[in-house]
């Protein structure tokens, strides 16, 4: 199903053509109906399946259909890695939007309280929070939340796994009680069937399950550190006779870096992100489908639109956000019966997110040691990272930026 197919508004759908998104997941096309009603929802779907656009877009389209005026939506979660990328995506969904979206979540940097305080304040349009530092602000008494209509819950299992279960219900206490209430969860455990009957109404059910790579496809992984990628980049693709190569990476400041390497290098390399004009990416594509460019190198942003077939090689310079931008990616690759090859580079901040890919398309990815020239690499330990991480309470993340309206500087 196309998106176009749902009726969203044109500023909404222009967004989405920008960064070329066509075709829906799943999930979307399962839940984004449901939201649009107004119904509640209740949805087992595992990170990566493309959840987070199945609820962001439509609320995003009622936004836009009846105005806006302060706080419109809450969006808990459990960790401030989460509520910093959900906030990164609206960026890219609302890219030519007048809507406003924040990040609040922990942490003993004062410049930060006050930024999320501004943001809290000024009415941001739609809010993404961890529980337990939305309640301080709420206690405070300057956040106005009467204008809210919809709360999301994000990873819901997890939340409650990590103790929020009456952090949530404190936060509910704040909120109006006719409002639109989504909860997604990888899980459907009594303890979230027990949480949705204290805040859901009569709520819609549907059950997702990701897709897979096809069996064709080689799938292999590097362990690095962010120096390193670049010169194994060039090693690997050294002396590769392959006509059509394409390299995903997560900004278009890295994907610049990464086509400046190649070019210099002497590789027939272009790079596709969101400074090109549409007619320029229309360009560089068309020469890469006429193989008379070997290797495209593509932001994150553009990578679910960009519709090749016959790829000999897909490399992930940085772990993909979700699984299914995974699946799909390595998709373009053993096409027809034939083989092919996708390789990742992951760092060692990276090692969890690839971990929850694996887990999800049931598979060990091999992992190819370093050659040795570029010295000692990061150990892949998921399992021990979960252990010290779980120990030490929480999650840590990148600090967040200052609260703006808008900033069209995102790839």
């Amino acid at each position: 199903m196309k998106f176009k197919e749902f009726n969203f508004a044109n500023e909404l759908l222009d967004g989405l053509d920008a960064m070329r998104f066509e075709k829906a997941t799943p999930v979307q096309e399962k839940t984004i109906p449901v939201i649009k009603e107004g119904s509640d929802l209740i949805a087992c779907a595992q990170t990566g399946t493309g959840k987070t656009a199945a609820y962001l877009l439509p609320v995003l389209d009622k936004l836009i259909r009846n105005g806006h005026k302060d706080i419109n939506a809450l969006i808990l979660v459990p960790t401030r890695e989460l509520a910093i990328q959900i906030d990164q995506q609206m960026e890219g969904f609302g890219y030519f939007l007048d809507v406003s979206s924040t990040a609040i979540y922990g942490g003993n940097d004062k410049e930060e309280w006050n930024r999320q305080k501004n943001a809290l304040t000024t009415g941001a349009d739609i809010v993404i929070a961890t529980p337990g530092r939305l309640i301080q602000h709420l206690s405070m008494g300057y956040v106005n939340m009467s204008t809210l209509q919809h709360l999301i819950l994000d990873e819901a299992d997890r939340m409650l796994d990590m103790g929020f279960f009456e952090d949530i219900m404190q936060v509910v206490t704040h909120l109006p009680k006719e409002r639109q209430t989504l909860m997604f969860s990888a899980t459907m455990p009594p303890k979230i069937r027990e949480l949705a009957k204290n805040i859901l109404h009569d709520p819609e059910e549907v059950n997702i399950s990701i897709s897979k790579p096809a069996e064709g496809i080689l799938q292999a992984a590097y362990m690095v550190y962010d120096t390193q990628k670049i010169p194994l980049l060039n090693g690997l693709l050294k002396d590769k006779d392959l006509p059509s190569i394409i390299i995903f990476s997560s900004t278009k400041i890295k994907v610049k870096e990464i086509s400046r390497s190649l070019l210099n290098n002497g590789f027939n390399a272009k790079a596709i992100h969101s400074d090109l004009e549409q007619a320029e990416r229309e360009d560089v594509l068309r020469e890469f489908r006429n193989r008379n460019v070997q290797i495209l190198v593509a932001t994150d942003i553009i990578a679910r639109g960009i519709d090749i077939e016959k790829i000999d090689l897909v490399i992930n310079f940085d772990v993909p956000r979700d699984a299914e931008d995974y699946v799909h990616r390595v998709g373009r690759t053993a096409r027809a019966a034939t083989q092919g090859v996708a390789i990742t580079l992951i760092n060692e901040k990276e090692i969890l997110e690839f971990y929850r890919i694996e887990q999800l398309i049931e598979t060990n990815v091999f992992k190819i040691p370093l050659p040795p020239d570029l010295g000692e690499a990061p150990v892949y330990n998921p399992e021990e990272l979960k252990k010290g991480r779980k120990r030490k309470g929480g999650y840590k993340g990148k600090k967040k930026k200052n609260f703006k309206k808008k900033d069209h500087n995102k790839s």
